[in-house]
């Protein structure tokens, strides 16, 4: 059913006052702070019909209404006036990342941070691997007689933690020369093309075609999102919430959040714009606890995937800041590593 106007209007004052005071919102309360041209009764009848509909809930009889999970999803979609972030808020984020502007690693950990700090939520993401990131130098280094550590430098950072197998009966000079071919035929390439070219080795370089193998094997390490590139901030956040007083509520939020794997599927998007992605109760994820929502936002730069970040907490969020401060966050973001 198509809402009138005037109803749009009282739902939209019920959820921006909820969010802000936790309290149910009597028709008194309405008429007295937004709606002074409308009577008491005319507001008491839309809250009734709003009820019914099913975008509004009553505790108790006597008691004003609270917002319904579907309330909150017109509210975002349909209702919710857009938010700015002042000047001071706007400066907070610049300083933050371009403190850490050479160093791509801590730019992307800063995010979370940044989020969590100003939107008072807990704050999640996930760092995206880029799998258009393109090699400069690969070394080997003998770890055991067979095995070498591999050592791939890129126009971004230098990737060391993994092991490649090698034969044995291979010498240390063999070794060097591998490096030096399979430097060669990667250099300027970038992960995703070097492992589309395992099947098409020429001959020049069949000599050293199992080593390439798991070359492609330990790049695919690098390009596979694991848990330890979710990162969270502010976990404490949600306690600051009334609705978290109680304890059984605090195990469901932390039973999710403390859990990277679940944090994965959450926020698997793989847009690469800045498209704002809500989640409301278990609306599409059995993992979010009915009174919770998620607000996620998929970072990029020069068409690279950065990765996805968000917030997740009570379903009485403040979506306006929240939306504000994820859409601010990706175009600053994105506008420091353009330039860097």
């Amino acid at each position: 059913m198509e809402l009138s106007e005037r109803k749009k209007k009282i739902l939209q004052h019920v959820v921006d006052d909820y969010i802000e005071t936790a309290v149910p919102v009597s028709s008194k309360s309405l008429t007295e702070r937004h709606l002074s041209n409308i009577s008491s009764a005319t507001v008491r009848n839309e809250l009734s019909a709003l009820e019914e509909l099913g975008y509004l809930t009553q505790l108790h009889t006597s008691s004003g209404r609270v917002p319904s999970a579907e309330a909150y999803k017109l509210y975002v979609s349909d209702l919710m006036v857009k938010n700015k972030l002042s000047d001071k808020e706007l400066d907070y984020i610049k300083k933050v990342f371009l403190e850490k502007a050479d160093n791509l690693e801590e730019v992307i950990k800063n995010t979370t941070k940044v989020i969590s700090e100003l939107t008072s939520l807990t704050s999640v993401g996930v760092v995206s691997p880029d799998v258009g990131e393109k090699i400069k130098v690969i070394k080997f280094f003998r770890y055991k007689p067979d095995t070498a550590l591999v050592l791939i430098v890129t126009e971004r950072r230098l990737l060391k933690d993994n092991y490649i197998s090698v034969p044995e009966t291979m010498t240390d000079e063999q070794l060097v020369e591998a490096e030096t071919v399979l430097s060669k035929l990667c250099a300027e390439r970038s992960f995703e093309e070097v492992c589309n070219i395992k099947d098409d080795i020429s001959s020049e370089f069949s000599g050293y075609k199992n080593i390439f193998l798991n070359l492609v094997e330990a790049l695919k390490v690098y390009m596979t999102v694991k848990e330890s590139d979710v990162v969270l901030e502010g976990e404490d956040k949600i306690l600051n919430h009334p609705e978290y007083a109680d304890i059984n509520k605090i195990r469901n939020f932390l039973s999710v959040v403390t859990q990277k794997d679940k944090v994965m599927t959450l926020l698997s998007g793989d847009g690469r714009d800045i498209k704002i992605n809500v989640k409301i109760g278990t609306d599409g994820y059995e993992e979010i606890p009915d009174d919770c929502s998620l607000v996620t936002a998929t970072y990029s730069a020069n068409g690279v995937k950065i990765g996805t970040y968000g917030v997740i907490g009570p379903i009485r969020m403040d979506y306006q800041k929240v939306v504000a401060v994820l859409e601010n966050v990706g175009k600053i973001l994105e506008s420091i590593l353009t330039n860097r």
